[in-house]
């Protein structure tokens, strides 16, 4: 005989407690179980079940249940625990399609030998369907924007795994989060879910400034800067304007702008522009003008369909001026296609501690190269003015919680674009403190790269930590007499979380092979992030 003892803080507790034991016990196949005997002592309560027969097997038909559900179970000779799998299989499907108050259980039962034998009698309760969503409280985000973004259409049948989906997606966007898992009201055949919502401060305001050595004036600093501005959200409908500005030196400077506006005329389809200016030096300008449509596959996964016109000038020719063949740089256009996707699974969109995330792009297009009279016109005269051109692209973090006050970060990028007449100004641009640490922002060029970045971080707050760092890249440039170089960088940093944004300091040091690894070519950025 075994005893155990449990204890309720209430009579009606106890009744529950009471319950879900004989509940458990015919679970395992005691169907028979019963309270045999109780008897009150003092303060506690004495009561001896009898279990009776366990039942070993069950041959189960398929009674009343539809036949479209009974086709994804194996109904046949079970045993016990299989039954009751395929009871709740049974009650998830229902409650996936329409039927949250769906039940099941056995009918017509008979003795076997080793066992019984019953049919499946289901009720499947009445249908119930999507009502419009409410926001409990006064949320900044309109009711309207998250009943597109929950992807819960009223009239459609309701779905618990339809319900999760949305509470997951609500928990990963850089909008809101939820403050408690959504609630959901029943009447009159429909379903009202409920979400309470807490509004994250996701706007950003980010400028580093960074004090350079400068090169056309030795002993002097240059100081470089980068001002970004980032409203998300607007007017509560997942509206978005990002604004981004960057100095590398004295005449190189570059701008981007872009917009994003969710489900358009009421679609599942977000669509976005951009544009940016890359003016590097005296030597050319790119421009690029951009149009996005993205899709949210599911709660991690999110499609983007592109296309952008890229153009691309000369601002001088005098160094060309009696070249025999096309210079490094020259006037083209391109018109680019393309598909990208973002896979995310990390714990938290702004500060994660956890998961992962990747982002690739693959495009392809055609580009014209542009006669410019500056240059001699029979260096065009063989050349094939117009071919394809192609990029791939990918970006990928993993973060890492190993101890409350320890973590780690993984990150890196690695593409390629290829061309039959591949030209300086078609290359990716690389280094800087969102890339390659240790050198100037976008100090390389490369046809393709790959770069790794580890982190260790010693946390003292929720987002303030402590860094040291190494970044390893490989890069490939045709127009360097040695095409490969292996940068390498290393350091140390702080991020500081405060009540409105985040401080940040770096100092690194790296080495290529058009830099050498001194502390006199070491690199300082610091800025401030501030959320609002």
């Amino acid at each position: 005989m075994e005893y155990e003892w449990r204890q309720f803080e209430s009579d009606k507790g106890r009744g529950h407690g009471i319950d879900s034991l004989l509940l458990s016990y015919q679970a395992q196949g005691y169907l028979g179980a019963f309270i045999q005997n109780q008897r009150v002592q003092g303060d506690s309560l004495w009561i001896k079940f009898e279990t009776g027969k366990k039942i070993e097997e069950v041959i189960l038909s398929q009674g009343n249940l539809p036949s479209t559900m009974a086709k994804e179970l194996n109904l046949g000779k079970l045993s016990f625990a299989q039954v009751n799998s395929i009871f709740d299989r049974i009650v998830g499907i229902s409650e996936n399609q329409g039927y949250p108050f769906a039940s099941v259980q056995m009918d017509s039962l008979e003795r076997t030998e080793n066992g019984i034998k019953a049919s499946i009698i289901y009720e499947s309760g009445p249908l119930i369907v999507w009502d419009s969503i409410s926001l409990d409280g006064t949320p900044k985000t309109k009711a309207k924007y998250f009943q597109r973004f929950s992807g819960l259409i009223p009239n459609d049948p309701f779905s618990q795994k339809e319900l999760e989906r949305a509470s997951r997606l609500a928990n990963r966007s850089p909008y809101f989060r939820l403050r408690s898992q959504p609630e959901v009201e029943f009447r009159i055949q429909k379903a009202q879910p409920v979400f309470s919502l807490v509004e994250r401060n996701s706007n950003v305001l980010d400028g580093i400034i960074g004090f350079l050595p400068n090169q056309n004036e030795p002993g002097k600093v240059l100081i470089t800067g980068q001002l970004d501005l980032q409203l998300f959200h607007l007017g509560g409908k997942g509206r978005d304007v990002e604004v981004s500005w960057q100095r590398f030196n004295e005449l190189t400077q570059n701008l981007n702008i872009k917009a994003k506006e969710s489900f358009l005329f009421n679609s599942p389809l977000d669509v976005g522009g951009e544009f940016s200016l890359l003016k590097q030096d005296s030597t050319f300008i790119n421009r690029n003008l951009g149009l996005r449509v993205g899709y949210n596959a599911s709660s991690s996964l999110y499609l983007t369909f592109f296309t952008n016109r890229k153009a691309s000038d000369l601002l001088s020719t005098f160094a060309f001026r009696q070249v025999e063949q096309l210079p490094d740089v020259a006037d083209f256009r391109w018109n680019e296609y393309g598909l990208g996707v973002d896979f995310n699974l990390l714990d938290d969109v702004i500060a994660p501690r956890k998961g992962w995330k990747v982002s690739g792009k693959i495009s392809a297009g055609n580009k014209r190269i542009l006669q410019n009279t500056g240059i001699p016109e029979a260096v065009y005269q063989d050349l094939e003015l117009s071919n394809p051109q192609y990029s791939v692209s990918l970006i990928w973090e993993k973060h890492l919680f190993l101890k409350p006050s320890w973590g780690m970060y993984f990150g890196g990028a690695g593409g390629f674009v290829r061309n039959e007449t591949l030209l300086v100004n078609d290359l990716f641009r690389l280094g800087g403190l969102k890339s390659i640490r240790g050198f100037n922002e976008n100090f390389f060029f490369a046809s393709s790269f790959a770069y790794l970045n580890a982190e260790q971080r010693l946390f003292f707050g929720e987002n303030s930590f402590l860094l040291a760092f190494i970044d390893l890249g490989i890069l490939e440039n045709p127009y360097f007499a040695n095409s490969f170089d292996r940068p390498v960088s290393f350091g140390a940093g702080l991020n500081f979380e405060t009540g409105s944004g985040i401080f940040r300091f770096i100092y690194a040091i790296g080495k290529s092979n058009e830099q050498q690894a001194s502390f006199s070519q070491s690199k300082i950025h610091f800025g401030y992030l501030a959320r609002f």
